[in-house]
């Protein structure tokens, strides 16, 4: 008999073996569905009738389990606190000179802690202490007047290239570009050394202009990608003007990103701020304290009193993170891409 006709299965199983199993397990999972209870008709197709969570409440949801979020918002609420109730806190006068009888130029030009002064004095006689606490309040309202300042020119030049698009986005662009191609402490410095009599709203200024193209760059971004969306389509379609398709669906869509990174813009600021004020470029009155201001100060007696820098200096660095530290959190956030 020839193998082709011959009936008995082969010895280590063919293909029609194979096909057979496949077959009977089929057969098997058919008939397990069909012992299953029947779906009624009412509830088939139905969608759950759990509201919907926005943006901010599922950001919101996330933030409050980062031990990042929590730490540097931390920082942030003690240091505005602060900052508010600093003249209130403040053991002394931050501008009186009250152990100026203890300075010897040769001696001790620095007094040193004393009870009622646990930080001591600096070159002047007045307590370190309260010219740290009253300083926190100036770096405040250069930080966040600076950010606002950038804030407001960012937007103002960012929607009008990403709304009306064509050579109006083409000219504001290449002003960003170039505003862009000059390092942010040079046009910082440049800009403050411009006024006749350096003051602390000359560095306000000068930080709010380099912080314009980045507002501006990031909003621009934004309205771009809103220009073709569906609800920006649809109020076309109506025959809504563009006015209020702007002001109304594009900007308040594309403004996430420019507030996140505002908060990240602070830290900056009162790191250029304290900066310009060690340069000398700051507000020359030192009986209104800045740390900025203090560690430029500070720079004559750092060989052998450090600690007249460490203090300003760790202020600057520890509320500069705490802005950082809340500011990456928030783009995680909010960013569907970068989400963990």
């Amino acid at each position: 008999m020839s193998p082709v006709n011959d009936p008995r299965p082969h010895p280590r199983g063919g293909l029609g073996a194979r096909k057979k199993e496949r077959i009977d397990s089929l057969a098997r999972a058919g008939a397990r569905r069909d012992d299953a209870p029947d779906t009624e008709v009412a509830s088939a197709g139905t969608v759950d009738d759990r509201a919907g969570v926005s943006l901010v409440a599922s950001a919101w949801r996330r933030l409050r389990r980062n031990v990042v979020f929590l730490a540097g918002a931390t920082i942030v609420v003690l240091f505005v606190i602060l900052a508010l109730v600093a003249p209130l806190v403040a053991p002394h006068d931050p501008s009186a000179g009250l152990l100026l009888s203890q300075v010897r130029q040769q001696t001790n030009p620095i007094p040193g802690p004393q009870p009622g002064f646990p930080l001591g004095g600096d070159q002047a006689g007045r307590d370190l202490l309260s010219r740290l606490l009253v300083g926190s309040r100036q770096t405040l309202y250069v930080g966040v007047f600076a950010t606002l300042g950038g804030l407001i020119g960012g937007l103002t030049l960012g929607t009008l290239a990403g709304a009306f698009g064509g050579w109006i986005d083409s000219l504001v662009m290449r002003v960003v570009d170039v505003m862009l191609s000059i390092p942010s402490l040079l046009m910082a410095f440049s800009i403050a050394a411009i006024a006749a009599r350096p003051s602390q709203w000359t560095v306000i200024l000068a930080i709010a202009i380099v912080q314009v193209p980045i507002f501006a760059r990031l909003l621009r971004g934004s309205m771009l990608a809103q220009r073709h969306s569906d609800h920006v389509l649809a109020a076309r379609a109506l025959g809504v003007k563009p006015a209020p398709i702007v002001f109304r669906h594009m900007l308040p869509n594309a403004l996430g990103p420019v507030i996140v990174q505002a908060t990240l813009v602070v830290a900056t600021a009162i790191i250029d701020a304290a900066a310009l004020s060690f340069l000398g470029l700051g507000n020359p009155d030192d009986r209104v304290p800045e740390w900025g201001q203090m560690l430029g100060a500070a720079q004559t007696y750092l060989a052998g009193y450090p600690h007249l820098a460490f203090y300003p200096a760790a202020c600057i660095i520890v509320v500069a993170l705490g802005f950082t530290l809340m500011g990456e959190s928030l783009r995680e956030a909010l960013d569907p891409k970068s989400r963990r």
